[in-house]
């Protein structure tokens, strides 16, 4: 019976280097200059912390500009709130989002089902798997779930027939 999975994974290589990229860009940038503006990368997660609103913005679009050329989706961080820090400073911690969530899963197998298709949908530890006769149903579910914002960035893996 042929099948796929949907997974979210996250290259942490790739979002190392980003993130790199980023504080090289921001050292160098002339609008901190004399400001205290980090970027750290921890295993999970991502502290930023910049002088004001403004430039922690700035921050968040450099960074996804850098995610981005390296095609990571700038989804993969789950952003907290902002915090107040020493200085005036503000600090954000985000979270880097790897697998698919039970909430998620059950709103992706809702999505599949509202379409009327001939596959069953599962939810498998952090993956969902969907199985159906015919591959060209999977396939329009594949390409229904591509059109369809659900706030995280998927992958389509294993494809069997």
């Amino acid at each position: 019976m042929p099948s796929f999975d949907i997974v979210s994974k996250v290259d942490l290589q790739e979002v190392d280097n980003a993130v790199n990229q980023a504080i090289k860009e921001i050292s160098t940038r002339y609008d901190f200059k004399g400001t205290t503006n980090e970027l750290t990368l921890e295993k999970e997660s991502l502290s930023i912390l910049a002088a004001d609103d403004y430039k922690l913005q700035a921050i968040k679009d450099i960074l996804i500009a850098k995610l981005v050329r390296r095609n990571v989706s700038p989804k993969c961080f789950d952003y907290g709130k902002e915090e107040p820090a020493a200085g005036g400073a503000v600090r954000v911690r985000a979270g880097i989002v790897q697998g698919i969530s039970k909430e998620k899963g059950k709103e992706l197998v809702k999505l599949i089902k509202e379409t009327k298709l001939k596959v069953q949908a599962q939810i498998m530890e952090e993956q969902v798997r969907v199985t159906g006769k015919k591959i060209d149903d999977l396939q329009e579910v594949m390409q229904m779930l591509k059109n369809k914002d659900v706030g995280i960035e998927l992958q389509f893996e294993n494809m069997r027939s």
